[in-house]
């Protein structure tokens, strides 16, 4: 598949990234922020991609989605989902888990789609109520805007832009990703 094939070039891209310069090494920016505490119980369930910096293990991805269940050993099964060129294109999913590094706040996590390589996960945005969320990566080269809905109130979309301006993201990369008008049911999902 050709989300997983991506998954991996990824996950070895990040591993050999530690010689080349990030976005926060190059712009000079602080350290990122993660939020301050996490409750991975609220965390869990579907969330939809609103918007995202394009990587190649996404290329043509449409409707994507990550699915996240808290595991008994205090990790998470991860699955991603999307449809290859329209809504209604071929469905292509990755597994994989998250495992927290900071159990302190649980907001800094890795993920890994094929082991031993392990990618940065900090949620450094979060919805009061769980409602949307931001992944990022403390190089400031990944980026995933999510929600618990196929689309997100512009208000609160621009509330998190400024947020990610703030934290040094250049907004340039960002593009936003196409969802259905309605939430698929758990059946279309594969839930």
């Amino acid at each position: 598949m050709a989300l997983r094939a991506g998954l991996l070039a990824c996950s070895v891209a990040a591993m050999i990234s530690g010689c080349a310069t990030t976005t926060t090494e190059s712009l000079g920016l602080p350290p990122l922020q993660a939020v301050s505490k996490v409750d991975l119980s609220r965390y869990t369930g579907t969330w939809f991609e609103i918007a995202s910096y394009p990587q190649t293990f996404q290329e043509g991805c449409t409707g994507t989605t990550a699915t996240y269940t808290l595991r008994e050993d205090g990790e998470v099964d991860v699955i991603n989902r999307c449809r290859k060129g329209s809504l209604d294109g071929e469905e292509d999913s990755a597994e994989g888990r998250a495992r927290v590094v900071d159990t302190i706040t649980n907001a800094r996590l890795e993920v890994t789609f094929f082991w031993p390589f392990w990618g940065d996960y900090w949620i450094i945005d979060l919805g009061e109520s769980y409602e949307y969320a931001v992944v990022g990566h403390p190089g400031r080269d990944y980026l995933w805007i999510l929600s618990r809905t196929p689309t997100l109130d512009g208000a609160v979309y621009q509330g998190i832009l400024d947020r990610l301006q703030a934290q040094g993201y250049p907004l340039d990369r960002l593009q936003k990703t196409l969802q259905p008008a309605q939430a698929p049911t758990p059946s279309q999902t594969g839930g």
